[in-house]
């Protein structure tokens, strides 16, 4: 039986823990954030919703949404309360819900800027989903209006946080094969006529806006540096099928510090999807090397990049809820959204004077 020396000891301890704040844990257990999602949309209805059941650190407790009649069947199936259910008119009110600790932008492209700010003026951190914007201005506009409201904010390049995407970052580092030469890289599905605001350049539709930012971002994660100039051009198989500039498919070409060159090409036409590094010494590749499931890859020396039993999106949420509860750097910052979408303005540039040469 304790004594009472021990027992008030205790006491004494317990009480003084319970004053300590914890505004995201009650005596060493973290509570989960809530996150609301803007845009019930494919990509949310899907992937991040699903994927959200699969989380340790963040769940699913708002939706934001202009489609009224998705409303009834998001409340039954994830069990969302009335007070977590906003429009896109009424949305200012989320500041108000500290239920809510996340906004996650999942609307076309060309509304990333509108919502992603309007969420963190309402005090909320920011996922918002990549492409980050449709220009670099409205890109650094989002990371103004997070940095002003002293909210953290993140781009959901989910292959960032994938364990072999992550040996390849690493191995950009450590150079196990070698100094690195060349990046060859590639992605693309053939979209159809059901495409949507995919097929609408002013909505960000187009390959290099919609699929492009995956072999742009892996050139650049595979090598760890900035390009210096690049050089693109358009081509357009079914004219009829895209408007206001949307393109088919992109070429386009870098040149990184070292003389380090990159060969990429992104399509609407045709299902591309590999990413090659050559070494002095020997490559490596992943492909997949952006599929949902099933990434994996392997090295000239015979080693295998396994594929994981995972789900991407609920480890990069997961990755990012704990950036904020624990007050650390995003693993995908803005600033990284923000440098490929620089990189696609120049590449516009390029295409339309002829494939010249941009420096960056």
């Amino acid at each position: 039986m304790e004594n009472r020396r021990s027992f008030i000891k205790k006491s004494g301890l317990f009480l003084a823990a319970s004053t300590l704040p914890f505004p995201h844990s009650i005596f060493g257990q973290q509570r989960k954030l809530g996150v609301a999602l803007l845009g019930l949309g494919n990509y949310a209805t899907t992937q991040l919703a699903p994927a959200l059941q699969h989380t340790n650190h963040i769940e699913l407790r708002g939706i934001i949404t202009g489609s009224p009649d998705k409303i009834p069947q998001w409340k039954k199936k994830y069990n969302i309360k009335d007070a977590n259910v906003y429009n896109y008119e009424n949305m200012a009110d989320i500041a108000n819900n500290d239920a809510i600790d996340v906004v996650y932008i999942v609307t076309p492209t060309f509304l990333h800027a509108k919502y992603a700010v309007a969420a963190a003026n309402a005090g909320k951190h920011v996922f918002c989903e990549k492409p980050m914007a449709i220009t670099a201005m409205e890109c650094q506009e989002i990371i103004d209006a997070c940095k002003q409201n002293k909210v953290k904010l993140a781009i959901g390049y989910r292959m960032q946080h994938e364990k072999n995407t992550r040996q390849i970052m690493q191995w950009a580092k450590t150079k196990p094969y070698g100094a690195l030469q060349s990046v060859s890289t590639a992605a693309g599905f053939r979209i159809g006529a059901s495409g949507g605001w995919r097929l609408d350049g002013a909505k960000g539709g187009g390959a290099i806006y919609d699929m492009g930012v995956y072999p742009l971002n892996a050139t650049r994660y595979s090598t760890g540096l900035e390009p210096l100039w690049v050089t693109a051009r358009h081509e357009t198989t079914r004219s009829d099928l895209f408007i206001n500039g949307a393109n088919e498919i992109t070429y386009f070409n870098m040149e990184f510090p070292d003389g380090i060159k990159a060969d990429c090409k992104v399509s609407y036409a045709d299902g591309y999807n590999n990413l090659d590094i050559q070494c002095a010494d020997g490559t490596y590749e992943l492909s997949p090397f952006q599929s949902y499931t099933g990434v994996e890859g392997s090295t000239s020396d015979g080693k295998k990049l396994l594929p994981c039993d995972c789900v991407q999106q609920a480890i990069q949420m997961d990755d990012d809820a704990l950036s904020i509860m624990n007050n650390k750097p995003m693993m995908v910052s803005g600033q990284e959204g923000l440098h490929d979408i620089r990189i696609v303005e120049a590449i516009f540039e390029s295409a339309k004077n002829g494939s010249e040469k941009i420096v960056l």
